[in-house]
């Protein structure tokens, strides 16, 4: 669930935060594989499913790990979202020949 913005500067006070972007990430997964389904007309178990969004999950939790380590150790999740976000479009862009 989102929080305001008061709530999300709890981020910068050693609160584990999960930004927005990464937890709504979920439910965007979801409806990607359920259309995934219907377009491939196949039908996956719920363990499969919960499997797919596992990865899918552990994937987005790496990625903010990966762009959101800050030097005290520490992981900035909100930008290790955002600079993650920012590669995966820049890369999509890329291949596509646009940039």
């Amino acid at each position: 669930m989102g929080c305001t913005a008061e709530a999300a500067n709890l981020a910068t006070k050693e609160i584990m935060f999960g930004p927005g972007k990464a937890v709504n990430a979920g439910g965007v997964a979801v409806s990607g594989l359920e259309m995934s389904q219907n377009s491939m007309r196949i039908d996956w178990t719920r363990e499969e499913i919960d499997a797919k969004l596992n990865q899918i999950m552990v994937n987005i939790h790496n990625t903010c790990v990966k762009f959101g380590q800050e030097p005290n150790g520490k992981v900035n999740y909100i930008k290790g979202a955002n600079i993650g976000g920012f590669v995966k479009v820049a890369e999509a862009m890329m291949a596509q020949g646009v940039v």
